[in-house]
């Protein structure tokens, strides 16, 4: 199965994989937010593997095309234990994953360990205009964020942990300045009416780090 990577702030355009070009497939895309562990992260889909090379922290994939239906999706970082989920894949849609970990306190049993979550964002109706959606996966339960206008005033957006905020964009194209308390934020890539995504995310050290990604519709968070 074709696969396309590339480190953060990308855009990436679907790569249909898997299917005759007659065939109607559905997409699944990655976005890699696992901090913890250690060597690479690797993605199995019905028990294959995208990528034997894997993938690091801050890694894009590009869509990975699916007949549509159920299938298995696993996700393994070594240290963390794995994460798995089922998706059910419609033709045409793309459905992006975001696997992050989470401390599982100790119990008479096992050690306090870190545990695979997936974050899985839906497409909704598509969008006339240009629009940012921020999705958090940080440990910080809110975040706030701020989007600068062309006529230089910043209007704060709050990020809750796990859930999606929404937010015009009135640029009609270029970069579109973001910031928060901890100083500025990778700008957002800014042409064509769309969705842009800001997926936020903590590093090895618990910073919050950013990265951007471009999806034609809305998306909602389970």
């Amino acid at each position: 199965m074709r696969v396309t990577a590339c480190i953060a702030c990308c855009f990436l355009t679907p790569v249909t994989a898997h299917a005759a070009a007659a065939d109607k497939v559905g997409f699944v895309r990655l976005v890699d937010a696992v901090a913890q562990g250690h060597d690479k992260l690797q993605l199995l889909i019905d028990g294959e593997a995208m990528n034997p090379d894997g993938y690091q922290l801050g890694d894009v994939t590009g869509g990975i095309g699916l007949k549509p239906g159920a299938h298995e999706i696993t996700i393994k970082r070594p240290g963390v234990r794995e994460g798995i989920t089922r998706l059910s894949i419609v033709a045409d849609d793309t459905i992006t994953l975001i696997p992050f970990a989470e401390q599982v306190p100790a119990t008479d049993d096992k050690p306090a360990h870190w545990a695979m979550r997936i974050l899985r964002l839906r497409q909704m109706e598509p969008v006339a205009k240009r629009s940012a959606t921020f999705v958090s996966v940080s440990q910080t339960p809110e975040h706030e964020v701020e989007i600068r206008a062309p006529n230089g005033i910043w209007t704060t957006v709050s990020v809750k942990r796990l859930a999606i905020a929404r937010t015009p964009i009135l640029y009609p194209e270029g970069y579109v300045p973001l910031r928060c308390k901890s100083g500025k934020l990778p700008s957002i890539p800014v042409g064509e009416p769309g969705n842009y995504v800001v997926v936020l995310y903590d590093d090895a050290a618990g910073h919050m780090q950013a990265l951007n990604l471009q999806d034609y519709k809305y998306l909602s968070a389970s």
